[in-house]
């Protein structure tokens, strides 16, 4: 978010080499404590970052990722695909290709999609957003919210885009309610899956900056043959009216992260309205719960973006607004934060988006005012991955 802003495109494409080497800095838990809130204390920990992911075409803005499960084609078990949704002209919206990367910081290029071959109708073309997942079978499935001039005056509905494990877009899926998909989670259940999509185009651009209370959140499911690529079976929108505007340094402000409790209920990070709210029986249910209720607001929260629920059944969300990160329990209590990136003003400002808690304990996160694949270490975090 923040490149348009503080960011040359220059300043974003430093040789991988140079930041392969990691840096290692202790988090000074003075500065950070003043600015949470009572009931989120400060957590320990360490930062590292670990590579760039910037790929040589130059894109920037590193926005969704996904941690692969299983080693298949060109997916290494363990790394983290990384979406980028600008161009090398720091154009947003532009963004076309996604990387792979290394708890140890190797780099390798899955994918690059090029608008003009791609096996079916994607309106507006390509700009890959936070919406990412990876099936165990080596699927890829990308969120695509284009606009060829970087603005949101611009921005066209879009589609998700199929990929083989490979890094090849096999299919796409526009329409039945993909109306500029801005996140998305995944759950698979053997030759099933559904996919929880937000929607942030619906009477966004036409508001022309205005709060439209439009946004959705959709669930698709997928039947998954053996060997073939995923059909789309059914469309159902399951959560609406959330608060979506367009804005020069984000492109477009709306429901963001998503992620999936052990009991079916779906948390949507509702970035304007600076809370988390929980859509019940997510998985089953056949109508809209509009925003559903919330799980916890205010705080330590300051514009949350992306989402992910650690298997303890913690919420860890990464702010907007600053750099931190912050874990709320099933009760909503927020229990900790953690100041991720401290540089710019205000602090951290735009430079977080997706984050995935890996099973050793591990926090991965992407930095979008360096373009870098981060980690933080606490022992606080270790203790949600069981």
């Amino acid at each position: 978010m923040r490149q348009l802003m503080t960011f040359a495109p220059s300043q974003s494409m430093r040789a991988p080499t140079a930041l392969a080497v990691a840096t290692v800095m202790t988090l000074v838990m003075s500065s950070a404590a003043a600015a949470v809130s009572p009931n989120a204390p400060t957590l320990p920990g360490t930062l590292r970052s670990i590579g760039s992911t910037v790929p040589k075409n130059g894109d920037v803005n590193p926005y969704g990722m996904a941690l692969v499960q299983q080693s298949t084609g060109r997916l290494i078990a363990g790394d983290v695909l990384i979406s980028n949704f600008n161009n090398a002209k720091n154009l947003q919206g532009t963004g076309t290709t996604i990387v792979q990367v290394s708890p140890a910081g190797s780099k390798t290029l899955f994918a690059t999609i090029d608008a003009r071959s791609l096996p079916g109708t994607c309106p507006g073309g390509v700009g890959l957003t936070t919406a990412l997942s990876v099936f165990k079978s080596g699927w890829v499935v990308v969120g695509s919210l284009p606009s060829n001039t970087g603005k949101a005056a611009n921005a066209k509905a879009g589609c998700l885009l199929v990929l083989d494990r490979n890094g090849k877009v096999v299919e796409t899926w526009s329409g039945r309610g993909i109306n500029g998909p801005w996140d998305m989670t995944a759950t698979e259940q053997g030759s099933t899956a559904s996919l929880f999509v937000t929607n942030v185009l619906n009477g966004t651009v036409a508001g022309k900056g205005k709060v439209v209370r439009q946004g959705t959140v959709v669930r698709l499911d997928l039947s998954l043959p053996s060997g073939k690529p995923p059909l789309l079976t059914k469309s159902t929108v399951i959560g609406s009216g959330f608060p979506e505007r367009t804005d020069p340094a984000a492109l477009v402000v709306g429901p963001t992260g998503v992620g999936v409790g052990s009991a079916g209920q779906l948390y949507v990070a509702d970035t304007a309205d600076n809370k988390i709210n929980v859509i019940p029986h997510a998985a089953t249910r056949t109508n809209s719960a509009g925003e559903g209720t919330t799980l916890t607001s205010a705080g330590a929260l300051n514009n949350p973006l992306g989402v992910f629920v650690a298997p303890s059944g913690a919420v860890l969300t990464v702010n907007a607004g600053d750099g931190k990160m912050v874990v709320t329990n099933p009760a909503g209590k927020q229990i900790g934060a953690a100041m991720l990136d401290a540089s710019g003003s205000p602090k951290g400002a735009g430079a977080l988006f997706g984050l995935v808690l890996a099973k050793s304990g591990l926090l991965f996160f992407v930095d979008d005012a360096t373009n870098t694949f981060d980690s933080f270490t606490s022992s606080k975090l270790r203790g949600l991955t069981s």
